[in-house]
């Protein structure tokens, strides 16, 4: 009673100064997805989620992960905005399988919103590591080339992570230690680019305070469904303070 009471005791000219703070419009929730923007989501497995390569059907094309997730609640969230989702994940691809298919995966589609998650095959994939130096150096130009070619995208990095599950809980020290080369390096690239950077790992360590890591990644790489869940909700985390 007493804070209806305040309310009705502010003059009538303060009050709708008031009101956004109150109750956010739908029109000024996550303004970077502007109106019949594309998105445009670009990694590994994880990613890829078991993607249809062909066809139009959202169940089938944006896979069974975080991006068919985010997918899902951008598009009910903001229906009215006439997004689009694109899914271009390929299991098993490092930053040299990128720079192959870029062009056509990604520069060709010309995203508006552009999410890159890559590095766990860069660290893990037997007979194929990708040095650290390799690794960044790759990104590196993968970034230029992008933002020379797209001056207007907004793109989203996001760090490769390993969890102590499967065959790497054993050696969850030293397969940590080498990811975190490639963490670093996608942390040096979102600050010399100015980008946002989605940190999986954190999200990630956090969890496993709650739960098991098996709980949220079944082999130390590939989420469960609670794992994708988790990491749309730190992508939109951090997409949300974007504007």
């Amino acid at each position: 009673m007493k804070i209806l009471r305040a309310l009705f005791a502010i003059p009538a000219i303060i009050l709708p100064l008031l009101l956004p703070a109150l109750r956010a419009t739908p029109d000024a929730a996550l303004p970077v997805f502007k109106t019949g923007a594309t998105i445009l989501f670009v990694g590994d497995s994880i990613t890829d989620g078991g993607r249809a390569r062909k066809g139009s059907d959202y169940n089938h094309t944006m896979g069974q992960g975080y991006a068919f997730i985010l997918a899902a609640q951008l598009g009910n969230r903001l229906a009215e905005r006439n997004l689009t989702f694109i899914n271009r994940g390929i299991s098993g691809n490092r930053v040299p399988e990128f720079q192959s298919r870029w062009q056509t995966d990604v520069l060709d589609l010309k995203p508006d919103v552009l999410s890159i998650l890559v590095g766990i095959n860069d660290t893990t994939r037997a007979n194929m590591v990708t040095t650290p130096e390799e690794f960044e150096r790759g990104y590196d130009q993968l970034l230029a080339d992008t933002l020379k070619a797209l001056p207007g995208v907004r793109i989203i990095l996001c760090e490769p992570f390993v969890l102590p599950a499967g065959k790497f809980k054993a050696v969850f020290p030293a397969v940590r230690a080498e990811v975190q080369k490639r963490q670093d390096a996608v942390a040096r690239l979102a600050a010399k680019y100015k980008l946002p950077l989605v940190r999986f790992q954190q999200t990630y360590d956090d969890a496993c305070k709650r739960a098991p890591a098996e709980h949220w990644c079944w082999d130390g790489i590939h989420p469960h469904y609670a794992g994708h869940a988790l990491m749309a909700d730190a992508w939109l985390q951090t997409v949300a303070a974007l504007r």
